[in-house]
């Protein structure tokens, strides 16, 4: 069934389905809704998205953004389960 919806898009976008990498797309969001918040895994995926369309290998910046959300996520702390205080980029 996701194959499906994933050609079906891909027709509906003009898309070639060789440009989709599927499993590159699911582990960033697996790695985000566990590392940084559920809703920022579609919101990521969008953002991945956006910077591919740019010119950004999609590789280059899935592997950035887990880092990123590898870090985030080790920023949290047994006083701030929620990662705002000790968040890379400051309090929320």
């Amino acid at each position: 069934m996701l194959e499906e919806w994933i050609e079906a898009v891909c027709r509906e976008l003009g898309l070639a389905r060789g440009e989709v990498d599927r499993d590159l797309v699911l582990d960033l969001a697996r790695d985000v809704a566990h590392g940084v918040a559920r809703p920022g895994a579609p919101l990521t995926a969008f953002l991945l998205g956006l910077a591919v369309g740019r010119g950004a290998p999609a590789r280059d910046a899935a592997a950035r953004i887990t880092e990123l959300a590898e870090s985030w996520a080790a920023g949290r702390t047994a006083d701030d389960p929620s990662g705002a205080a000790q968040s890379p980029t400051g309090p929320a």
